[in-house]
């Protein structure tokens, strides 16, 4: 019998092996990505301090149009944030998702509003 693998089990087993390559410090926080059925959120964290530097999210920002857009908007607004805090390197963590879609249009938002990973 063939089992079903748990979708959740396997983005934390993906997110745990890449954790253990990427950490966040206070001159390049970890840009952790975190990816719901409806919303998309963005933190930047310093991981030497368990610190939490700038967040964004579709929640917050309340943004309308499709899920592209929406993780567009959210890429602009976390490195206008980091760029206040005077960051501008930023080490991407994924958070066990796969890269296209949501993900890497936040990303390449992101790179283009002066972010560099």
């Amino acid at each position: 019998m063939i089992k079903r693998q748990d979708r959740k089990m396997n983005r934390s087993k993906r997110h745990r092996r890449v954790r253990v390559h990427v950490a966040g410090t206070p001159e390049r926080p970890r840009l952790a990505v975190f990816r719901s059925l409806n919303h998309l959120y963005a933190q930047l964290i310093d991981d030497g301090t368990s610190h939490t530097m700038a967040a964004a999210s579709t929640v917050d920002m309340k943004v309308k149009g499709n899920g592209m857009t929406q993780a567009a908007e959210v890429g602009k607004a976390i490195a206008a944030k980091a760029k206040a805090k005077g960051v501008n390197q930023v080490v991407f963590d994924r958070g066990g998702f796969l890269y296209h879609g949501r993900i890497k249009a936040l990303a390449d938002a992101a790179r283009e509003a002066g972010l560099e990973f």
